[in-house]
């Protein structure tokens, strides 16, 4: 994995820690952690398509995210649970994990990483 990817993967951490503080804030502090949790999460998205393909990206991004925030409302907000959801979920990351793999890290320059 290189450094790009990593910024993915923070990018859909730091995504779930906004989206728990959109459901959960509730004073000054909290909102204010859940908008810098999306500025930092926006940060390494963008410099992270500067390099890898904005598709792909996304798709990484967005299924980590989700993943993340369904996981983590059944573990910390009483989300009660239910194996079809989970079991789609784990559907979910085999097909973000699949896009990863057969997705050549190439940079503006046509270089193969």
């Amino acid at each position: 994995m290189n450094k790009h990817w990593l910024k993915v993967f923070l990018a859909a951490l730091f995504e779930v820690f906004w989206v728990i503080g959109l459901a959960n804030a509730f004073d000054f502090w909290s909102w204010a952690g859940t908008i810098i949790a999306i500025v930092i999460c926006n940060y390494f998205l963008i410099t992270a398509t500067q390099q890898l393909p904005t598709g792909t990206v996304y798709a990484v991004f967005v299924g980590l995210g989700t993943a993340g925030a369904v996981i983590s409302e059944i573990l910390f907000f009483g989300e009660q649970f239910n194996l079809i959801k989970i079991l789609l979920i784990v559907l979910l990351l085999v097909g973000v994990i699949g896009l990863k793999l057969v997705t050549d890290n190439v940079d503006d320059k046509g270089a193969e990483h």
